[in-house]
């Protein structure tokens, strides 16, 4: 991949324009996202005071932000919001059957407290979609970037559908 911006990693400096291998870029995002946007779902959803929840999030997601627009430019990054708007109400679904899991409802909460679940929600996908097309060699082939970002939603349609019909 083609980082958008200066980046050290692990102490070696990175311009603009340098090729990284998403081998060191995704496994890390992913396992660190997963733990911090897990425990800003606990947060969120355990009665913490909400300033503990914006201070842990979103210094958090601000740090995640300028990585991703170093990472994959500004470009990508507001195509990342865009989607996010278009997709809000999945999104919340998505919460609200996390939240059902431990007999919880996304209506228990006041909606301020959704915003840093529904961001990391937003981050984390952006996430697995890039690492979809670097995975599959599609970045820079435009049919397989094509053929890729189809299957990345018609997947996640399917999977929803079938959580959504299993009750689940």
């Amino acid at each position: 991949m083609r980082l958008h911006g200066a980046l050290t990693m692990n102490g070696r400096a990175y311009a603009a324009g340098d090729e990284i291998s998403g081998r060191s870029v995704y496994p890390f995002f992913l396992i660190h996202m997963l733990a911090f946007g897990g425990s800003g779902f606990v947060l969120a959803y355990s009665g913490v005071p909400t300033e503990v929840l914006y201070m842990q999030g979103g210094i958090a997601i601000l740090v995640y932000l300028v990585f991703y627009l170093a990472i994959f430019g500004r470009d990508e990054v507001e195509w990342m919001f865009i989607n996010a708007g278009l997709g809000i109400f999945g999104i919340v679904s998505q919460i609200d059957w996390i939240l059902s899991l431990f007999g919880k409802r996304v209506g228990d909460f006041p909606p301020y407290v959704h915003i840093i679940p529904v961001l990391y929600f937003v981050l984390y996908t952006f996430l697995i979609r890039h690492a979809l097309l670097d995975l599959f060699g599609a970045r820079d082939d435009e049919a397989k970037r094509q053929r890729v970002q189809y299957g990345f939603v018609g997947g996640s349609v399917l999977l929803y559908l079938a959580l959504h019909f299993l009750g689940v």
